[in-house]
């Protein structure tokens, strides 16, 4: 049976929020497709949904190194969940800050914004339904998107 407890469903989400993160970090975009295979995801290249398309469009645009990694941290905080344990659904809002060091570029943050996340219940797991990331601020990201939102 689900748990219908609120800290634990909580709890379940936040590790859904910082798992996306370490994942990017770590390179592993295939990962990041299975995280997100129930969910839309929609960002400045547009709306893509379902594991395949969300892995391709983050080789697509994002910039690897050779240690398989695009170099960078993604610092979420501000982290806001509210979890309607009747329906199985939650929301979240939280803020992102993107660091990235490169040998050419001292540690600093790229780009900020917010991420608006819809997460659904099934057969007792949480899982991302929906990602919305908008950005606020956008530093020196040509080392990590292969096209920045000016070029869109």
């Amino acid at each position: 049976m689900a748990s219908t407890d609120p800290a634990s469903s909580y709890r379940a989400i936040e590790n859904l929020i910082a798992a996306y993160a370490e994942l990017v970090d770590d390179g592993d975009f295939a990962a990041v497709g299975v995280l997100l295979a129930d969910a839309t995801f929609t960002g400045a290249a547009g709306s893509v949904s379902g594991r395949d398309a969300i892995e391709k469009m983050l080789r697509e645009n994002v910039i690897t190194y050779a240690d398989g990694t695009p170099r960078t941290k993604h610092v979420t905080t501000n982290l806001a969940i509210e979890v309607d344990e009747e329906t199985s659904t939650a929301v979240s809002r939280s803020y992102f800050t993107a660091l990235q060091a490169l040998p050419d570029l001292a540690l600093q943050p790229i780009v900020s914004g917010r991420y608006y996340d819809r997460f659904q219940r099934r057969n007792g797991q949480w899982r991302f339904v929906e990602r919305r990331v908008k950005t606020d601020l956008v530093g020196d990201v040509s080392g990590h998107l292969r096209r920045s939102d000016a070029d869109r």
